[in-house]
């Protein structure tokens, strides 16, 4: 018996050593490139996935740019010449595990030292429409739906997109608005001018059968009507959502499908208390932008819109003085043209 609790009181040692060693033993953590760029310590053990933009092997050593989306500046990566791969090529997908070092180059202020790099996924280069060091055009892009994400230039929209519809989102909630999920395909012609696109089922429809929904149904041209019903029981409502005009028209000021915001205040005593929400908020989503997304803006000012740049604070006044005065004018000439309309005029 006293043998038997020996043994047993062994193997428990042994367990709770094996446990404690585990535990002691350092995993990498996770960062994305963004994190890892902005990090503030050094000598931290952390993996980084991404796909790489850039590969220059050398004798000795092997450097590599990574992007993950999460920002448009790479990570640049060095490591020991063995760990070079044949797979390791530009727009392959990678999984690199190092140690988090600052940078002796005045131009980057963080690098990576790897000791291991997995290809997660292999790209070839002869086929991968986008050249390593060359910059293609919009209409060029375009052309590769699936892979123009990964440019700089659509990058960079998407994230300023993001970080847009985030503070219009964050604006409406903290000034008490409530969010008004308007449908998508709905009977209601808001604007009137027949632009629309109807939907239907793909089956053939024969003369004895009726509409789908009973009645002609569109993709939605605005929200406004279910706005103005749901303002009859909340003060405040708004709505975020995609928007649809079939306008025959191929020009870029004529968009098939966008998103556009719209708000309805109940209460109100005149006009300027809808455009102070107005001013409010794209002065919040403006700044919000230019706060987050500053190397993206700088971006579309040097390569996409260059000669455009304006200074923020005069921008913000300038487009917000103006908002307020430009809408009470078209409300008054519009209340013109109904009332000669009506013959009240």
């Amino acid at each position: 018996m006293f043998q038997s609790a020996a043994k047993t009181l062994s193997v428990s040692r042994w367990i709770l050593l094996n446990v404690r060693h585990y535990c002691k033993k350092k995993t990498a953590s996770t960062l994305r490139v963004s994190e890892a760029l902005s990090a503030t310590e050094f000598g931290e053990h952390v993996k980084v996935r991404g796909w790489v933009r850039s590969v220059r092997p050398q004798k000795a050593n092997l450097f590599l740019h990574v992007n993950d989306g999460s920002s448009l500046q790479s990570l640049q990566v060095f490591a020991d010449a063995q760990l070079n791969d044949s797979l390791l090529t530009f727009g392959s997908a990678v999984e690199v595990t190092g140690v988090l070092k600052k940078s002796p180059h005045h131009k980057q202020s963080v690098e990576l030292e790897a000791d291991k790099i997995h290809v997660v996924g292999k790209c070839n280069p002869l086929d991968f429409p986008f050249k390593i060091k060359e910059r293609h055009g919009l209409e060029y892009i375009r052309q590769f739906p699936h892979l123009r994400c990964r440019t700089n230039a659509f990058s960079s929209l998407l994230r300023i997109r993001s970080e847009a519809t985030a503070a219009i989102h964050s604006y409406f909630k903290e000034n008490g608005f409530v969010h008004i999920h308007t449908p998508i395909i709905t009977s209601n012609d808001c604007e009137g001018a027949g632009e629309l696109f109807q939907v239907e089922p793909s089956w053939p429809k024969t003369e004895e059968q009726e509409n789908f929904f009973s009645v002609p149904a569109f993709l939605t041209v605005s929200g406004q009507l279910h706005l103005e019903v749901m303002s009859g029981a909340f003060s405040r409502v708004y709505t975020f959502g995609p928007t649809f005009r079939a306008e025959n028209s191929q020009s870029r000021r004529h968009l098939a499908e966008f998103y556009m915001v719209e708000a309805e205040l109940s209460f109100t005593q005149s006009i300027e208390d809808l455009t102070q929400v107005m001013e409010d908020m794209f002065r919040s989503a403006t700044e919000h932008v230019l706060a987050h997304c500053a190397e993206d803006v700088d971006l579309f000012h040097k390569h996409v819109t260059p000669g455009h740049r304006v200074s923020p604070e005069g921008h913000l006044f300038n487009s917000a003085h103006c908002l307020g005065a430009c809408a009470t004018k078209r409300v008054q000439q519009k209340t013109v043209d109904v009332f000669s309309l009506s013959g009240l005029a």
